[in-house]
């Protein structure tokens, strides 16, 4: 049996390229791309540098006589971005130039690009002075539309939260519980992700460690029993502080706490977006 000949550059060259070919349902789709990529990229913030890894997503919009987008040029730029952010790491603001790149490889007129990714601080407690590593959850998001860029950054931040009538009403203790604050921007200038997790750390009755001896316990328990919060306090406590940053163009601000006495959580939300749409 004869064995297949290799193709030549020529016979590549014909190969059809269905994706670029004319759709006649007339229908323009909003978002089409990939998700769920893991890549390793290098992320810079107020105290430096550091590895982590990012699951990504990133989309266009197709026009509606365009039957497909090229997938696999989705896929590249974050081949690109993994190796390139050791040398240029990405930042809070800094996904213009692969919006650029999303934009013009897929001659597209809009886009989206979605990075989640592990952000670590290392934190000392509060009397024994260990010093641990706290993760927060990070999503960073960049979007093109209509010809207006926009950049948004998400933060969750785990802290503790005593209940204030429990406190009142209660001879003795009060339930607490942990809660999950999330803050979300839209910078105008360049912020820390660093400082969102100090604004969300001190408005909770305490924030949270990894490690603590018992003397660090000791303050902590009585450190959040001197702060109670609800969970309304939680989110307007916060959200007075991103008013007067004078760095940050919008925002939304919600917490839940995971109730110790309930089968339920406390829910509290605000947004404040100004012109821009959340």
């Amino acid at each position: 049996m004869d064995r297949p000949q290799k193709n030549s550059p020529k016979d590549f060259s014909a190969i059809p390229d269905v994706q670029a070919e004319r759709d006649l349902r007339r229908l323009p789709i909003d978002r089409v791309g990939v998700k769920r990529l893991r890549y390793p990229i290098y992320f810079e913030d107020k105290f430096g540098v550091q590895p982590t890894i990012a699951i990504c997503a990133a989309n266009v919009i197709l026009p509606a006589d365009q039957k497909g987008t090229h997938m696999s040029r989705l896929v590249a730029l974050f081949e690109e971005m993994s190796v390139e952010t050791p040398q240029k790491p990405l930042c809070v603001g800094g996904l213009s130039p692969w919006m650029t790149r999303l934009l013009g490889r897929l001659e597209a007129p809009g886009g989206r690009i979605d990075l989640s990714f592990a952000f670590f601080v290392r934190k000392a407690a509060p009397i024994s002075r260990i010093e641990t590593t706290m993760d927060y959850q990070v999503r960073l998001r960049a979007e093109q539309k209509e010809g207006v860029y926009r950049e948004k950054v998400t933060v969750d931040i785990p802290v503790t939260s005593l209940c204030p009538c429990s406190k009142s009403i209660s001879d003795y203790g009060a339930h607490n519980q942990r809660s999950m604050v999330s803050v979300s921007v839209i910078p105008k200038e360049p912020v820390f992700i660093a400082d969102l997790v100090r604004v969300g750390e001190e408005e909770a009755s305490s924030e949270l460690f990894a490690i603590l001896k018992r003397v660090d316990e000791k303050y902590v328990t009585e450190y959040a029993y001197n702060h109670p919060r609800f969970v309304e306090d939680l989110v307007r406590s916060i959200a007075q502080r991103l008013i007067a940053d004078m760095n940050i163009a919008g925002f939304a601000v919600e917490a839940e706490n995971f109730e110790s006495i309930h089968n339920h959580s406390a829910y509290a939300r605000i947004e404040h977006w100004g012109d821009y749409q959340g």
